[in-house]
């Protein structure tokens, strides 16, 4: 029960969501470095990966500027929505990857942004999506990135669902 306390305690901390916001920003910046210096162009499931990521970073920002049981309990649910959301687009593109018939294994070729948010029009260096879908080129492990990405957005999911759990049982407002 200590550790249960402990964790619901530490939600309410800003040091709690530095961690997140520095973990999911130290990966974009991994991408972009992979992208950028690597050379290694993403493709459009790739770029959704990467927005999904931003979901996670925007969580722990909007509490480490506004801490406020109001706040705590929006990034909650924009880092359990991103860590989801970017889990089943990894688990796609490993789908795509690892198809017997690479034919039909394509995606999309421009981002599916919505009219209002063209992120690929806004900042084509981030979400722009050069790159081929089947391209499986990086390894560390015997895992490519695909494969990674969706360990990196379990493990953030199994936080969220620790921090949630630890909140309800311990009955603290978020």
């Amino acid at each position: 029960m200590k550790f249960i306390h402990g964790l619901s305690q530490w939600a309410e901390q800003r040091s709690a969501w530095l961690v997140l916001f520095i973990t999911s920003f130290g990966l974009e910046c991994a991408a972009l470095y992979f992208q950028h210096v690597m050379g290694l162009a993403p493709c459009i499931m790739c770029i959704y990966q990467r927005t999904a990521m931003w979901g996670i970073v925007l969580a722990g920002l909007l509490v480490l500027l506004f801490n406020h049981a109001v706040t705590r309990f929006l990034a909650l649910g924009l880092w359990a929505y991103s860590a989801v959301q970017g889990f089943l687009v990894a688990s796609e593109h490993i789908e795509i990857i690892e198809a017997d018939d690479p034919f039909f294994a394509t995606c999309e070729i421009f981002p599916n942004f919505p009219s209002w948010a063209p992120l690929h029009e806004w900042l084509p260096s981030v979400f722009a999506a050069p790159g081929d879908c089947l391209e499986n080129s990086w390894q560390f492990l015997s895992m490519g990135m695909a494969h990674w990405m969706q360990i990196i957005f379990a493990a953030y999911f199994v936080v969220f669902a620790a921090v949630l759990l630890a909140r309800l049982i311990d009955k603290k407002a978020f």
